[in-house]
């Protein structure tokens, strides 16, 4: 029998070819189930992804079979009975995908949620090392439902969450692209413009250019309405409009400071729209001498009045909001009309004297050309109009409000770009093929017989108005805003209009406003803005966005001083649409694959193109208040910058890193390498980079802005907890290079030993050019007291950095670099204080509880204080023991330190003993030009004769002046080959006694089985063959200790020991007495090949 859970798909909701089912293999019922398979089919459910709410098991199953599933359904419901894809105690149940035993689910949507997901919840599909590794029968899974077990273990805290938030979210007032996006956007782009300046604009530029200057406009907007359409349709819209759009393309630092910026300019605009409503209405006072004060104080009682019954609106919720929209759609659609009735009704007499004479053909001759006055031009009238094309982006503000954000802010947006536009031509060419543009107003001013004219329009009507051209007149299109009145079958219904326009754009504003600024406080870009995120009631609105808009709003009503904020908004919302369309153009640039918008109708240079349109646009409206806008988002794109906010939205710019690091990567590998760009390259044995802090500083200090530098990690064991320990490491470790400014990269692989590890990342680190060229490890300071193995896997790394051809260089101090102790004992002092914190907390609640229970609340107190008093007796001896190890551990605290403080006037010992192509010099050199060494001089140190030693000392003069190399002495040593002194050497015979095999004093089967046996031992004619090498190495040390003890810093040429021939034992014990009781000591030995040069 089977149970067929049913995935859902959204592709075709009849596809029948994914089959998931849990199979029941009772042995009990075996035969009865086979003779079931024989006589009556399977019956299989097909599978839907379209219903996405009957997230639930569906069974399908034979007649008299429906009683086992009793107890796996109830009523519909999930339940949560014991059912295990194994469990060898009772039934075993396992998934079936396309009739194949497996726990591969099928494609399904819930898998790519993010978690918290308010659409539905996220579940998580079975691992990779859950489907590749054996699967453990015995072992059963956490209990839990049958569709958890086929769709992916969801973890419970995200199931209960996300079905909260379903809960709360019943009821959510979604719009469509209608209503949403379409009215919204016509009425914020149909402002006060339409009605009272378009008529003016066409009398100046003329027909011909009235039409550019509206067509310039609308390709600006429709260049971002392009944009806009493709990046709304990459992917999930969330609310916040331009911000979250900008912000999700290019990443917090464009979308954090034009979120802000564009913001207050919807705030500042609720002001501009009110006052422009107010001042109409104290126009209409003022016509009939009706005025409450003067004309300033009734604009800001009238913009006062009007603001707070517009925030009522808005607080009253979305769908109150959405429906005065489109009631105030409906007036200025309706005065729209009307304009165009009156311009086919039969004018009269008075009207005639103010310039309107119907359609006529001379006078749309005599307004087609342009007729530019007081100073005005092209771009100047360009300015005026532009803000009237403005308000594209009413329905991406509330894109969190919208059902179906990605078709309905394309659709919406350019629908209403069209229609506008096309409203904006029409009334703009019906305006001036009807009205002249200059008319006295005088009825008298009539045409007589034996009169002279002056041969324009009018006078051909019948009409004289050539003393315009003398003193100022009060009609026509050129001196009359109220054209559109006059025109109008109904002139109130034209004032009706502009009502509705300002009105309605107010309201807009007012929501947008709040809307962004909530989702910019919700992303935390801006740290003290926390406190508006919070949204309230069904739809989340944020109140308290509301109140700060209101308040912004009330302050620049009454300033009432907005002629000079008005240019400065105008930019603010010109930097959104230019980010918008850069935004487009950056994320096509960046070809990422996850830039694949549904929207098809875009160009990434056309978005490129309106981008420097807008920019354009922004100074030919006002110069200054450009440069203001520059100078806000600058600064605050540095102020979030300096931030760094948490957040990784996979931005476009992400995108790009990634391409210009790839295209720079593979450029370098057309380059030729060659001595002069030579730079250590270093792969550093650091393993945790926290755990030797001190090793990584003194190879940053050659390899910052200078070289490649790499932490490397080798884990070895089980490959399975090694690969999970060291995948979830990876991010924490890189992220402490980077919080602690170091310029490194961290590596890690898992390897059956330490040294395939180190020999895998000796090969295959890097990229192209960028490989390492120098292994830079630790002296490995307990060699004496480890296993043979790991002494031989130390060695064995120095031998295969010389087989890989890789420079080495050793670095000793005399605590050591292992600082894991110290970090353990921070770990459990922060763990301990922690406790002590909570401990007090909950004394303190304890206190206050037991405080108000009389008697018995003193007794529970007094015990409550015995425990705790126990608990921080145990606690205070925990700390003090653990006190005492961090103080034992001081001194390697500080030794860890040591390379990162600047070091004081001292020197720099280079003991250049070897010609190894120049490393061995570089690197002090390298040192000596950052800050931390600067104060360092180089000392030379070399081997000579004691016959020739200043002519060795110009040599080695000559050949630094060459290389350009500073350095304070040169030293010629000419004792360096002569025996070391009797303790010297005796230690050094101590030190390598425990591991010599001594085989000249034994017989030979004896020698040759603890040969044999001990591989590893130092024999007597090893170290009789190599005995002048040790005198050597134990005379420098000498040398050192003499010339040397003082210096800040030692570099040494790196004794080579032959493989094969030096054991394991000897060369550790060469590098013992060379670098024993000095300052720290850099072993250096480079690949031989020329790292200096002198040719320019």
């Amino acid at each position: 029998m089977s149970m067929n859970n049913t995935p859902n798909v959204f592709l075709d909701p009849n596809a029948n070819r994914f089959q998931v089912n849990i199979i029941n293999e009772d042995h009990d019922n075996n035969e009865t189930a086979q003779e079931d398979v024989g006589s009556d089919p399977p019956h299989y459910e097909e599978t839907s992804f379209t219903d996405e709410t009957h997230n639930r098991l569906r069974i399908s199953y034979r007649p008299g079979k429906r009683e086992l599933y009793d107890n796996f359904r109830q009523n519909g419901e999930k339940t949560e009975a014991s059912l295990h894809p194994y469990d060898t105690h009772s039934k075993m149940y396992y998934l079936q995908t396309f009739g194949h035993n497996t726990m591969d689910p099928v494609p399904k949507i819930d898998y790519y949620r993010n978690t918290g997901s308010v659409s539905g919840n996220k579940l998580n599909r079975p691992s990779l090392l859950e489907i590749h590794e054996q699967l453990a029968k015995n072992i059963a899974v956490s209990t839990g439902s049958v569709e958890r077990v086929a769709n992916g273990e969801s973890s419970a805290g995200d199931e209960t969450a996300a079905s909260k938030e379903e809960e709360n979210k019943t009821g959510f007032v979604k719009f469509g692209w209608v209503k949403g996006v379409l009215v919204r956007c016509m009425l914020n782009i149909w402002g006060v413009m339409l009605f009272i300046r378009l008529s003016w604009i066409v009398g100046q530029a003329g027909i011909g250019l009235g039409v550019i200057i509206i067509l310039l406009a609308t390709m600006v907007t429709s260049i971002t309405g392009l944009s806009t359409s493709a990046i709304a349709t990459n992917g999930f819209v969330r609310g916040g409009g331009a911000y979250y759009l900008i912000s999700r393309s290019l990443g917090p630092e464009f979308g954090g400071s034009i979120g802000l910026i564009f913001a207050f300019a919807n705030a500042v605009a609720v002001a501009m729209y009110v006052v422009g409503f107010a001042e109409t209405v104290v126009e209409l006072l003022k016509e009939s001498d009706t005025l409450m004060v003067d004309e300033s104080n009734d604009i800001r009682i009238i913009g006062t009045i009007t603001v707070v019954c517009l925030l009522g609106i808005s607080v009253a919720g979305m769908e109150w909001e959405a429906k005065a929209q489109v009631i105030l759609l409906i007036v200025l659609l309706v005065a729209i009309v009307n304009f165009f009735i009156g311009t086919v009704i039969p004018t009269n007499t008075e009207k005639k004297a103010r310039g309107f004479f119907n359609y006529q053909a001379s006078i749309f001759a005599e307004n087609f050309g342009p007729d530019f006055r007081s100073g005005e031009g092209f771009f100047s009238v360009f300015a005026i109009f532009f803000p009237a094309a403005t308000g594209i982006l009413a329905g991406a503000n509330i894109s969190g409000d919208l059902k179906d954000p990605q078709s309905a802010i394309p659709q919406g947006t350019m629908l209403a770009i069209l229609i506008t536009t096309i409203a904006y031509i029409a009334v703009a060419i019906c305006a001036a093929s009807c009205v002249v543009r200059d008319a006295t107003g005088n009825v008298n001013d009539t045409i007589v017989p034996g009169m002279s004219c002056n041969g324009s329009s009018a006078c051909g009507l019948g009409y004289d108005f050539s003393r315009c051209a003398s003193q100022p007149c009060d009609y026509g299109l050129m001196n009359n805003f109220q054209v559109m009145s006059m025109v109008s079958g109904f002139g109130p219904l034209i004032t009706a209009g502009i009502f509705s326009a300002t009105l309605s754009s107010a309201l807009a504003s007012l929501v947008s406003a709040p809307k962004v600024f909530q989702a910019l406080c919700k992303d935390n870009v801006y740290k003290g803005l926390e406190f508006f995120a919070k949204g309230y009631g069904k739809n989340n609105e944020p109140i308290r966005g509301y109140v700060l808009t209101f308040a912004i709003a009330m302050a620049f009503i009454l300033i009432a001083e907005l002629n000079t904020i008005a240019p400065i908004i105008s930019n603010f919302f010109l930097a959104s649409y230019a980010l918008i369309n850069f935004s487009c153009f950056h994320a096509s640039y960046a070809k990422s694959p996850g830039w694949r918008p549904a929207f098809r109708y875009y160009n990434m240079w056309v978005s490129l193109f309106g981008a420097l349109l807008c920019c354009g646009v922004m100074f030919v409206i006002n110069w200054w208040a450009a440069l203001i806008t520059y100078a806000i988002e600058l600064f605050l794109y540095i102020y979030v910058t300096y931030k760094k906010p948490e957040v990784n939205w996979g931005s476009s710019t992400q995108a790009l890193y990634f391409v210009n690091a790839l295209d720079s990567a593979l450029a370098l590998t057309t380059v030729e390498d060659h001595v002069k760009n030579f730079r250590p390259q270093c792969l550093a044995l650091t393993g945790a980079p926290m755990v030797r802090p001190a090793l990584l500083d003194i190879t940053h200090a050659f390899t910052k802005n200078n070289g490649l530098c790499i932490c490397c990690e080798v884990y070895t064991g089980p490959r399975k907890l090694c690969v999970k320990e060291m995948n979830s490491g990876m991010e924490k470790k890189q992220a402490w290079l980077t919080k602690n400014k170091r310029k490194a990269f961290y590596a890690a692989v898992a390897a059956d030993s330490f040294r395939d590890g180190v020999k895998s990342l000796l090969q295959a680190s890097g990229l192209g050019r960028m490989k390492p060229n120098t292994l830079v490890i630790g002296f490995k300071k307990d060699w004496r007291s480890a296993p043979a193995t790991q002494v031989e896997n130390y060695v064995g790394i120095i031998h295969d950095a010389f087989d890989f051809e890789l420079g080495v260089i050793i670095i000793r101090i005399s605590q050591g670099f292992d600082i894991s102790q110290v970090l353990q004992v921070q770990e459990e002092l922060e763990k301990l204080e922690q406790e002590r914190l909570a401990l007090e907390a909950t004394i303190k609640e304890n206190d206050f509880e037991e405080g108000k229970g009389g008697i018995c609340g003193f007794f529970k107190k007094a015990s409550t204080l015995n425990i705790s008093k126990h608990e921080t007796k145990e606690s205070t001896i925990n700390t003090i023991q653990s006190m005492h190890v961090g103080e034992f551990n001081q001194r390697l605290l500080e030794a860890s330190t040591q390379f990162k403080k600047k070091q004081g006037k001292g020197t720099i010992d280079i003991w250049w003993l070897f010609d190894d192509g120049g490393l061995t010099i570089l690197i002090p050199y390298i040192l000596t030009i950052r800050k931390k060494w600067k104060n360092c001089k180089l000392r030379i140190f070399t081997g000579g004769k004691v016959n020739r030693i200043e002519e060795e000392k110009l040599v080695m003069a000559s050949l630094l002046s060459k290389f350009r190399i500073k350095f304070a002495d040169i030293n010629i040593i000419c004792d360096i080959n002569i025996k070391p002194n009797k303790e010297s050497w005796k230690f050094f015979e101590e030190m390598i006694e425990p591991y010599r095999l001594h085989e000249s004093c034994k017989d030979m089967p004896t020698a040759e089985k603890l040969k044999r046996e001990t591989p590893w031992k130092i024999t007597d004619a090893e170290l009789e063959a190599f005995k002048e090498k040790s005198y050597r190495q134990v005379r420098l040390n000498e040398l050192l200790q003499e010339h040397s003890r003082a210096a800040n810093l030692i570099v040494l040429s790196l004794p080579v020991a032959r493989k094969g021939a030096v054991s394991d034992y000897l060369y550790m014990a060469w590098l013992e007495i060379l670098s024993k009781n000095l300052p720290p000591v850099l072993m250096v030995r480079g690949n031989h090949k020329n790292v200096l040069t002198f040719y320019s």
